[in-house]
């Protein structure tokens, strides 16, 4: 694909990202998307199929690349287990603030249980990078520095239901913690760095043997 096509269908997706943060996937059309991106229906349509096809692409973008980086955090002989983990928390807990409106669209699609080919192909993207911490997690163990009898399922879990209930729920967890969870600030600021560190120590105390 030569580059004016790269770059449009770039565009397309930045923008169908962006209508679909603000709309939701059942609220965005591809005719309003075509639209604000200043194309015509025919050239979505080739790109992408279809609306379902159209979110996958943005999702897949995304996940993308993210993978890269996990694996390469996973593939660096140079550091422990533990380091990887840590890493791992880092990356995962930049994201709580980076496009949170997507991420909440993502998991609405999932919560609502609608066992549909789309929801079923969200999922099998978003449970690459997840599996990424688990094959960190099963190398420490066959490595003897991670406890044998380890729950890996557990801790992904762990690390992602914990984020997913703070933003997810603001109004339970912003009186919870003592502050507005919907502010970025306040995320960028006071929750990322504190769930940075109690999931650090909360996965040493429970991982190292």
């Amino acid at each position: 694909m030569d580059k004016d096509k790269i770059d449009k269908k770039d565009h397309i997706l930045d923008v169908a990202e962006r209508v679909f943060s603000d709309h939701g996937f059942d609220g965005a059309s591809t005719r309003m998307i075509s639209g604000e991106a200043g194309v015509n229906m025919a050239m979505l349509n080739y790109y992408f199929g279809s609306k379902e096809g159209l979110l996958l692409s943005v999702i897949e973008r995304k996940i993308s690349s993210s993978r890269d980086i996990l694996q390469n955090i996973g593939n660096d002989d140079g550091l422990s287990q533990l380091d990887k983990v840590g890493l791992y928390v880092d990356y995962y807990s930049e994201k709580i603030v980076s496009n949170n409106c997507f991420q909440k669209l993502l998991y609405q699609e999932l919560g609502m249980n609608r066992r549909t080919e789309l929801a079923d192909n969200i999922r099998d993207i978003l449970m690459q990078n997840a599996s990424e911490l688990k094959k960190i997690l099963e190398d420490g163990v066959e490595k003897g520095e991670f406890k044998a009898d380890i729950d890996s399922e557990m801790v992904v879990a762990t690390l992602y239901g914990t984020k997913n209930y703070v933003v997810n729920m603001p109004l339970m967890t912003s009186t919870m913690l003592g502050y507005d969870i919907q502010d970025d600030k306040i995320l960028e600021e006071q929750f990322k760095p504190r769930m940075k560190k109690y999931m650090k120590d909360l996965l040493k105390s429970y991982l190292l043997k």
